[in-house]
């Protein structure tokens, strides 16, 4: 059973996802790496993933994601707009402004969240903290990135994993009873792993130092065995803290829609919380690993195939660079992607 709950909660009533059309197989990526589709298919489970063309930006992304959540919750209309993103269209300005005047949501605050592939969840505890807090009645909270634009072309270990996306929910005040209301949050980080998933070059810390930026740092570096161990460790321990939080066994999870990293972690993480593969929802191999807006992509998926359904009871979390984490669980209403 369910804790009790009262006040006012965060409830999902509406979802959006956007990929770009491209589409880049593991076989177009052996052209030109050394790799082939068995090698990438073992190692992470992906075989093709989405790649912006040339001129479109992550505001692109967004600004769709964002439209299609809006058409989904029946045109509600969002007094704040939380972007989450590693990829902005630029150091500055945040790139959130610019996606509320381009959907026509005038002048309400708008602002960036960067936790790499926590973001969704990052910017969902924020979107949940205006409406807790009374300061806002409907929150967008989206999630895109260009990811492919920040990664070395010749590096085969991190060009083959990531795909470029967005997706997005709209929040609104509600009932913590309610389906789709946010029942827990779990959030944390640890500074210390800050160079396992990095862009190196074009921050302060580089710049500051007056010397030009190496080529390869200027793009995205990863760390593999440790950052895999963290994810399982981190994604487990906080996926078990919501359940603790509201009181649901493992056995009442019908769906677990972790980050979409590779397979071998989703894989890893629920035979931890010992929830059945089966019941991980996984786009990864179809999309790759789209960092902050892997989660609402794999819900908006799940949704559309009807995988998830109204009332599934849905645990999610992610592991990201920072390092970061995240978990937070929901009661799935009876909504559709827009």
């Amino acid at each position: 059973m369910d804790r009790p709950t009262a006040g006012r909660a965060a409830v999902i009533a509406g979802l959006g996802a956007y990929v770009p059309e491209r589409v880049v197989t593991n076989d177009m990526l052996a052209e030109h790496l050394d790799t082939s589709d068995e090698w990438i298919r073992t190692r992470t489970g992906i075989s093709t993933r989405h790649v912006v063309e040339p001129g479109t930006a992550t505001s692109d992304l967004a600004v769709e994601a964002g439209a299609r959540a809006l058409k989904s919750a029946g045109g509600l209309t969002p007094d704040v707009l939380v972007l989450a993103t590693t990829t902005p269209d630029r150091p500055c300005p945040g790139t959130a402004p610019d996606v509320a005047a381009r959907l026509g949501l005038g002048r309400i605050p708008a602002f960036d969240v960067s936790a790499v592939c926590t973001g969704f969840l990052y910017a969902l505890a924020t979107g949940a903290g205006f409406i807790a807090s009374g300061l806002a009645e409907r929150v967008l909270v989206v999630a895109a990135e260009a990811f492919t634009t920040i990664l070395n072309p010749a590096d085969r270990t991190t060009s083959v994993i990531f795909g470029d996306g967005a997706g997005a929910v709209l929040l609104r005040a509600g009932d913590p009873a309610e389906p789709g209301a946010v029942k827990a949050l779990d959030l944390g980080s640890d500074g210390t792993g800050r160079d396992l998933i990095t862009v190196p070059a074009g921050g302060s810390a580089q710049r500051s130092t007056g010397l030009p930026a190496k080529p390869a740092d200027t793009y995205f570096q990863m760390d593999g065995k440790p950052v895999f161990m963290n994810a399982v460790l981190h994604m487990t321990a906080s996926s078990k803290k919501v359940l603790d939080e509201i009181g649901w066994q493992v056995s009442d999870v019908d769906a677990f829609v972790g980050h979409q990293a590779n397979l071998r972690i989703l894989h890893a993480v629920a035979d931890r919380l010992k929830i059945p593969r089966e019941k991980a929802v996984v786009n990864v191999d179809r999309v790759a690993n789209t960092a902050g807006a892997s989660i609402p992509l794999a819900l908006a998926d799940a949704a559309a195939d009807g995988t998830l359904r109204p009332g599934d009871r849905v645990l999610m979390t992610a592991f990201g660079g920072g390092l970061t984490w995240g978990s937070t669980a929901v009661e799935w209403p009876g909504i559709e992607a827009g």
